[in-house]
């Protein structure tokens, strides 16, 4: 259990988020989805992911507001943050002015490269090397 590898997928999209949640699961991830950032937030303190996509255009608290609250309360977990929405550079840039420096993806994301960003957040396992052990 302790070499689970979770993700938590957040976007108000469903489609978007339950096809990023089959996509992890497939690759062996342990993965949930979430639709806002307010249903993020409970499982994000039950459940520990050490990877949070978010997107960044929520209802309620935005996916930037999100990603901050996780920083102050939940400094184990990583934040990807990503959008289709070119405007929200302005909420990137604000949170950069408070220290947060977030990656931002812009949608769509090929499953691949997501992939790929995704396994840079968690520890490769050690090679054990018979004799060397």
């Amino acid at each position: 259990m302790g070499s689970e590898k979770r993700v938590l997928i957040v976007d108000d999209e469903h489609n978007i988020a339950d096809t990023l949640k089959t996509i992890f699961s497939n690759a062996g991830y342990s993965a949930q989805a979430a639709y806002s950032a307010e249903q993020a937030l409970p499982l994000i303190a039950e459940w520990n992911p050490q990877l949070v996509i978010v997107d960044v255009r929520l209802p309620g608290m935005n996916g930037v507001d999100l990603a901050m609250k996780m920083k102050a309360e939940f400094p184990l977990s990583s934040t990807l943050l990503f959008t289709g929405d070119g405007s929200v550079a302005e909420l990137v840039e604000l949170a950069r002015r408070k220290g947060h420096n977030f990656e931002l993806l812009a949608k769509p994301v090929p499953p691949g490269e997501l992939l790929t960003l995704a396994a840079d957040f968690f520890p490769s396992p050690k090679a054990i090397v018979p004799g060397n052990a």
